[in-house]
């Protein structure tokens, strides 16, 4: 039972008992599913659409995904024509959203002022984290 100014409420799934019984059934993991027409591989979707008929710059073919799936997390690898820094990473890896001041608006990523000149925050963001795109070094786990 929980407690909040003197009232309690009656767990609705251990009906006060304080104990639960949970039964799980699965199969276990048998790899990867391969997917018929995927050709191109992204780390994350911010919410974009995605369409396979649309080339979009980022991301990493198929077979080198397959080869090595931590390649989508390279530092220039991001759906950089679409997103900011701010917008991808709230989404990656939300400890690398960058916490500029420039970028606290309310509302809606694409509707920051700066958004029309995203390139100059990616450059700013590849500045702060000091690697260069595509290079070794410059993988994000």
């Amino acid at each position: 039972m929980g407690e909040l100014d003197g009232a309690a409420v009656v767990c609705h799934s251990c009906k006060g008992t304080g104990e639960q019984h949970m039964h799980f059934e699965y199969e276990e993991f048998a790899g990867r599913q391969k997917r018929d027409g995927v050709t191109h591989v992204f780390r994350v979707n911010p919410g974009i659409c995605a369409d396979a008929g649309v080339i979009v710059k980022g991301g990493v073919p198929i077979a080198e995904w397959e080869a090595n799936p931590l390649s989508v997390n390279q530092i220039g690898k991001e759906m950089r024509a679409h997103t900011c820094p701010a917008w991808w990473y709230q989404s990656a890896e939300y400890a690398l959203k960058p916490q500029w001041n420039e970028c606290r608006v309310g509302g809606v990523f694409s509707q920051c002022r700066y958004f029309a000149s995203k390139e100059s925050c990616w450059d700013k963001w590849d500045m702060e984290y000091g690697t260069a795109p595509g290079t070794a070094e410059a993988e994000i786990r």
